[in-house]
């Protein structure tokens, strides 16, 4: 299983993002977002499982939308909106099964004040 994850970029503060994680195969299980500021401990975003219900932390709620759209389940989007710098951070996909933990490479996302 690879996970692949692109939409990160420079943005200025208030801007929006879309991220995309695509995976190799089709997920059965839960998929989710997490991300990684300098120099702090990677923390949870939000998360959808396969059936498409979705958990949000609470600096994500009403800024950030998690999405799983297609057929085979394999990709889903984090839809970013009134960035802010603290959400400055590299950010990884994430797929979590009972046979296992899979995590991409991230796609950073830096905000300017």
């Amino acid at each position: 299983l690879q996970l692949v994850e692109s939409g990160g970029g420079l943005v200025q503060a208030g801007g929006s993002l879309k991220l995309s994680c695509q995976a190799s195969t089709r997920i059965f299980c839960g998929m989710g977002w997490y991300r990684q500021a300098p120099g702090k401990e990677r923390e949870l975003v939000a998360t959808i499982n396969f059936d498409g219900d979705t958990k949000y932390e609470v600096f994500a709620k009403d800024r950030f939308t998690i999405s799983r759209v297609n057929a085979r389940k394999s990709r889903i989007y984090l839809q970013m909106d009134s960035l802010k710098a603290d959400d400055t951070g590299v950010y990884l996909c994430n797929v979590d099964c009972p046979s296992g933990v899979a995590w991409g490479q991230g796609t950073e996302v830096t905000v300017s004040p």
